[in-house]
C-alpha cells in the first residue's frame, strides 16, 4: 500500500464507519496519546523499566504492541493529513530531498556514529 493509499483508504473508513473525522484539535492530542503509549513500550522493552505483571504486552516482549502502537501513530498522522489537506507523498519526497541535501555529509563525518 503506498502512502496515497493509506491516505484514502483512512478517508474512506472514516466515511463509512467513523461518522466524521475528530477535530483536527482532538486527533492531535491522540496522536500525542499514541506517540507516549509507543513510548512507553519502547521504554519497557530497550530501556530501563521493567514490564508490569498485569501487562499483557510482557509476554512477548511488547513486540506486537510495537507494531500495534505504531499504526495507531500513523492512522492519525493520516487522518490529520487527510483534514488538513496534505499530500504526505509529496511531503515525504521534499523532506527526503531537503534531508540529503543538508546532511549529505553530516551523518558521514560525523566521530560519534562511527563507534
Amino acid at each position: 500500500m503506498t502512502i496515497q493509499e493509506a491516505q484514502q483508504t483512512v478517508d474512506q473508513w472514516i466515511r463509512t464507519y467513523g461518522v466524521r473525522y475528530f477535530s483536527e484539535l482532538t486527533n492531535m492530542t491522540v496522536l500525542t496519546e499514541e506517540v507516549g503509549e509507543l513510548a512507553r513500550v519502547m521504554a519497557r522493552r530497550y530501556g530501563d523499566q521493567s514490564w508490569k505483571a498485569s501487562d499483557p504486552r510482557s509476554a512477548d516482549n511488547g513486540q506486537k504492541a510495537l507494531g500495534e502502537e505504531m499504526a495507531d501513530i500513523l492512522w492519525v498522522l493520516l487522518c490529520l493529513a487527510n483534514q488538513t489537506g496534505v499530500d504526505l507523498t509529496e511531503e515525504l519526497k521534499k523532506s527526503i530531498e531537503k534531508k540529503t541535501k543538508r546532511d549529505a555529509e553530516r551523518h558521514i563525518n560525523n566521530e560519534k556514529l562511527k563507534k
